[in-house]
């Protein structure tokens, strides 16, 4: 009795002229975001690779290992076709060099401030929009649409346990659903394995959990679905009902988590850190020329009533010391700057995440939200992203240095300054530069992070047991009201 309850609702649903409207657009959209993504893929791709030639025909343009510098460009990762997440919304490059610390900046937004208006429609936002509204446009007169056209009093004539009845309801409602649409997604990865993008076995790892984390956030919409045409008796009540929690799950409890835990947790701004790293850096290079100044007319005083022919030997005896001197007080003076400036992003970065991890908590009483983190989580494109490449370029930055340092050195130089204080010329200063392009073949190279299949994953865990417990809630909703549902 219950395989032939289930090929009952399989054949409403499959028969149903919005069936085969809802699987075209479904399909329409599914293949055009991934096409689309795949196209913004292959374009980043080789801005990525242009970006670093120009970057490495630059920095072999120099002559001095004192002042190279170079930029480090954020790689382009396939999973950003079907998540694009934050991948947009956060910089693509920043610069190394001793001076600057490290910082992503040019987003793709930034440069195209346009496509920011519309946002990317990418794989996850058609499941989380379109695909769960659909869901409730098919299960949400289930039970009462049968009860208004008389035929659920006509089944219940017969001996057919209730428990048969609702479950045969949802099995039937996730099969004509669910199966159907699975078929664009399985030709949107064709599509992707046919373009050539390269992908290893992590990538497919991903792939198939995203698959199977969309499977089971559209099965909590077709139970809660049901569950709505099982509490009222009315099919216009019940789809709007259905239609008002759709909105509050997917547009207005995640955007009101996030809003609220930025009132409870303030984080200070962008510009305000950076006003507090300008100012420190400002007042230690103050600090440091008016102390400089004073060393080196301490050193000319020490001259005096030489003659000019002694002054210049006194100062070719000790001129490398002094400048040896110099360029020791400038690192640590350097090095003060930036561990002030990690101190500030490290106290920043705590804030913002005691900030997100309110935020998400309070925003995963939705099931959209929970489904949103937990797809950006798998691809990689969630907030830490910023925070995983940050740290890596910090890493690259300290081996940069030292190694730009050390070739310095072995090229006759400590990348210092020479300083001349004289009665008649007064106080000047100069640089050396060295002669000659720079060999960059034993320059380290920066190796973009991995983001592992169990690092994506373990964060997910969460949002997997949310969605569960939720389809579970859902679907035990509409089982125990319908077991004292009025069939007439």
């Amino acid at each position: 009795m219950l395989a032939i309850l289930i090929q009952k609702e399989l054949k409403a649903i499959l028969l149903s002229p919005k069936f085969a409207a809802t699987f075209a657009t479904c399909a329409v959209l599914i293949l055009l975001s991934i096409f689309i993504g795949i196209q913004d893929y292959r374009a980043a791709v080789r801005q990525y690779e242009a970006a670093q030639q120009l970057n490495e025909q630059e920095m072999r343009e120099q002559t001095s290992w004192r002042v190279v510098s170079s930029r480090v460009y954020r790689q382009p990762d396939p999973l950003q076709i079907l998540v694009s997440g934050v991948n947009n919304d956060i910089g693509r490059l920043s610069l190394v060099n001793a001076m600057e610390s490290i910082k992503l900046r040019n987003s793709s937004y930034s440069d195209d401030p346009i496509f920011a208006v519309f946002r990317f429609i990418d794989f996850v936002f058609i499941v989380q929009v379109v695909l769960s509204l659909f869901a409730i446009l098919f299960t949400f007169d289930a039970v009462n649409g049968e009860r208004e056209g008389g035929t659920l009093k006509l089944v219940f004539s017969n001996a057919i346990p209730r428990t048969h009845y609702i479950l045969a309801k949802f099995l039937g409602s996730w099969l004509g659903l669910v199966l159907p649409l699975l078929i664009p997604v399985l030709l949107g990865i064709l599509l992707i394995m046919l373009h050539r993008i390269p992908a290893d076995g992590v990538f497919w790892l991903k792939v198939a959990a995203l698959t199977g984390m969309s499977i089971l956030f559209f099965t909590f919409f077709i139970a809660f679905g049901v569950l709505m045409s099982s509490l009222t008796r009315s099919s216009s009540v019940s789809f709007l009902l259905a239609l008002v929690m759709w909105v509050l799950f997917v547009l207005i409890i995640p955007r009101a988590g996030v809003m609220a835990a930025g009132q409870i947790v303030s984080v200070p701004s962008v510009a305000e850190i950076e006003g507090q790293q300008d100012r420190f850096e400002k007042e230690s290079w103050d600090k440091h020329m008016k102390h400089m100044s004073a060393r080196w007319r301490s050193r000319e005083a020490q001259m005096e009533g030489m003659s000019p022919e002694q002054r210049e030997a006194y100062r070719d005896e000790h001129e490398w010391e002094w400048m040896e001197e110099e360029d020791q007080v400038r690192k640590a003076m350097q090095k003060e700057i930036n561990d002030f400036s990690i101190k500030l992003n490290e106290d920043l970065r705590n804030r913002k995440a005691q900030q997100e991890r309110l935020g998400f908590t309070l925003s995963r009483f939705s099931p959209a939200s929970a489904y949103q983190l937990a797809a950006m989580n798998l691809a990689g494109t969630e907030l830490t992203l910023k925070t995983r490449y940050e740290d890596a370029m910090q890493n690259y930055r300290n081996t940069f240095t030292s190694f730009t340092e050390k070739k310095q050195k072995e090229a006759g130089g400590i990348g210092g300054i020479r300083i001349t204080v004289d009665s008649e010329k007064g106080f000047s200063i100069s640089g050396d530069r060295d002669k000659g392009s720079l060999d960059l073949s034993e320059l380290p190279r920066f190796q973009a992070p991995v983001h592992s299949f169990a690092e994506a994953l373990a964060p997910t865990l969460i949002d997997w047991g949310l969605l569960g417990l939720c389809t579970i809630g859902a679907f035990a909703g509409a089982f125990v009201v319908f077991l004292r549902y009025d069939v007439r």
